[in-house]
């Protein structure tokens, strides 16, 4: 299984537009090679760099197996970021360039949690039920 954005490449910069100050909407993302065994996909995006330890801009669970996911559209159940508010929330890095893991994670099962569930509800959710995971790492800073 891969996960790419046609908007960037693998540790690449992130478009302004997918950003805080930009339209602050999920970049484009495209997964291939989703097992045949996978029922549902998690995306969790986050960013290990941020000044206070790791900070999640996106969780998205029980998502359809979908291998183009539009700028813009959410899929799935839409999780809590670490702002506490629901759904995507663009790179915003106070200093310096940041590095923003979008994980994919094909599951066997669908989680059937109910929306708002943070990365950490997710995760444990998830034990057991992983059958394949993938990773794009893009860069973003604000100048």
């Amino acid at each position: 299984m891969d996960i790419t954005s046609p908007a960037f490449l693998k540790n690449g910069p992130i478009p302004p537009q997918y950003g805080c100050k930009g339209r602050n909407i999920n970049p484009p993302l495209e997964i291939s090679g989703i097992p045949p065994e996978a029922k549902s996909l998690v995306l969790i995006m986050h960013d290990p760099d941020a000044p206070k330890g790791d900070f999640v801009h996106w969780v998205c669970y029980d998502m359809e197996l979908v291998e183009n996911l539009e700028a813009g559209a959410a899929s799935g159940r839409q999780g809590i970021n670490s702002s506490g508010k629901l759904g995507y929330m663009g790179p915003c890095p106070p200093s310096g360039t940041h590095h923003y893991h979008f994980k994919i994670y094909a599951l066997n099962t669908k989680l059937n949690l109910p929306s708002g569930a943070s990365r950490q509800i997710v995760e444990s959710a998830m034990i057991g039920h992983v059958v394949e995971s993938s990773e794009l790492v893009g860069t973003f800073s604000v100048n």
